[in-house]
């Protein structure tokens, strides 16, 4: 069964408000890969009115969370395996490179927030709190990303956030998977805390091919 979460929202920005409680609904699985958002029911779960339901799920379609489909309106995609191994694939790019380069970028200001992020993550591995993993995890590796040295490799890796995020929620959903993987993270963590470049490097790639089977044995089943 899906997890239940509260949906209502506080009175800050409505908006972005909104947008942040759909996107962690489908993080968490709230709303299912192939399910319907029906407006009005988002307008009373939410408390918001439609334009604003409506400028949030612009958002989130831009961000590919959601697909509009004509004369059915929006719904959660149903993300294949395909989409999933190119995401991966470019995440290898993108991550490691950025790990060894942060390895040799990163000031011990930022490294005690990467320390401190590492941190909120194994706080929620214990927990079990799969939202938090996937929120706490994208904050270790923005940080990875934003003192890498090159902000062009932050701004493509940010782009494809949202898309990361929800593959990694499908990965963490798999029992010991997170305790798997905030392993892997203290290694990276450490390699970069040395200033070892190849070691960051190395730790990344691990990272990432037991992540991606990881998501692809959730996703399809198959090893």
């Amino acid at each position: 069964m899906p997890p239940e979460m509260n949906l209502r929202i506080a009175p800050r920005s409505v908006q972005q408000e909104t947008v942040d409680k759909l996107r962690q609904a489908i993080f968490s699985g709230l709303f299912q890969p192939g399910s319907r958002l029906v407006e009005s029911q988002l307008c009373a779960q939410l408390g918001v009115s439609r334009p604003s339901l409506r400028e949030a799920l612009r958002s989130l379609h831009a961000e590919r969370l959601i697909e509009m489909v004509p004369n059915r309106g929006p719904s959660v995609p149903a993300l294949s395996w395909e989409e999933a191994t190119a995401i991966y694939e470019v995440r290898e790019l993108l991550e490691v490179e950025a790990a060894g380069r942060c390895a040799s970028a990163i000031s011990k200001e930022r490294l005690v927030d990467l320390k401190n992020s590492l941190t909120a993550f194994e706080e929620a591995t214990s927990s079990k709190d799969n939202l938090a993993q996937v929120m706490t995890a994208a904050e270790f590796y923005s940080i990875i990303l934003v003192n890498c040295g090159n902000p062009i490799l932050e701004e493509v890796h940010r782009g494809l956030l949202a898309r990361i995020s929800f593959f990694r929620g499908r990965s963490m959903s798999l029992e010991g998977r997170a305790q798997s993987s905030l392993a892997e993270m203290k290694d990276i963590y450490e390699a970069i805390a040395e200033g070892n470049v190849k070691e960051a490097r190395k730790a990344a790639q691990r990272h990432l091919v037991k992540a991606k089977a990881a998501a692809q044995l959730s996703m399809t089943g198959k090893d």
